[in-house]
């Protein structure tokens, strides 16, 4: 995933001194920084270090007070949130959610026939021919195979956050936002997430806010570090094990 020396990584996604305000309470400040293409690129900061606010600008969840969001050199700031599937970018929020009386096959059908029909995802199945064969490759991707046909409120904690992967993977985004991936998860879901994540990072580019750091210093290229709302430090594990 990473680029030769000689060559410097291709950019995907870049903020040039965003800043938000609620209020009078600034939560994030001039914040710049570059995403390169192909790479897991982690988040990460004490609490209320803004780190939540800047994936929100991110996932286009709010627009920024200041500064600009630019997403494969297209300025995007502002841009409505349900936009940003249909231009290669797909989140999945720290909040699973998903159709618990649904299927777990059912849930990532629901994704892909909400791209293909736009506004009507419940016109009929028969209508649209291919939906379950892509449904079951992405459940073989996110390691749902298995469970296609159990109610997916009966999957475990682990196996709904894979879920919601899935069905961001609908879109088939080139970027994939994952916002605290493994909370609430046990020891054992956490390690199936980590290897999910670097599957999913051999075919697009990854960014993820995450908390827990040894499953950031295993999985991350590189890694930004928040501060009371502002950029602290930037760059690779090692640089940070060596610093």
């Amino acid at each position: 995933m990473t680029a030769s020396s000689d060559q410097p990584p291709q950019v995907i996604l870049r903020t040039k001194g965003v800043g938000k305000n609620f209020g009078k309470f600034t939560a994030l400040k001039n914040v710049s920084a570059q995403f390169p293409k192909g790479a897991i690129t982690s988040i990460i900061g004490p609490n209320g270090a803004g780190k939540s606010t800047y994936f929100n600008l991110l996932s286009g969840a709010f627009p920024p007070s200041s500064g600009t969001v630019e997403f494969e050199g297209r300025d995007i700031t502002g841009l409505e949130q349900y936009r940003f599937a249909h231009l290669g970018i797909a989140t999945s929020f720290q909040i699973t959610n998903v159709f618990p009386q649904l299927s777990t096959r059912e849930n990532i059908r629901v994704g892909l026939q909400a791209l293909v029909s736009r506004y009507d995802i419940w016109r009929r199945r028969d209508a649209l021919p291919g939906l379950i064969e892509q449904a079951d490759e992405l459940l073989a991707l996110v390691g749902l195979w298995e469970v296609r046909e159990r109610p997916a409120k009966a999957l475990a904690h682990g196996q709904q956050r894979a879920l919601e992967i899935g069905m961001a993977l609908a879109s088939r985004p080139r970027l994939l936002l994952l916002d605290e991936p493994t909370a609430g998860m046990s020891p054992e879901e956490t390690r199936v997430m980590m290897d999910l994540i670097v599957k999913l990072a051999h075919e697009r580019t990854v960014v993820l806010v995450e908390h827990k750091m040894k499953l950031v210093m295993g999985i991350s290229d590189r890694i930004l570090v928040l501060h009371h709302g502002e950029l602290l430090a930037e760059g690779t594990p090692s640089q940070g094990a060596a610093g």
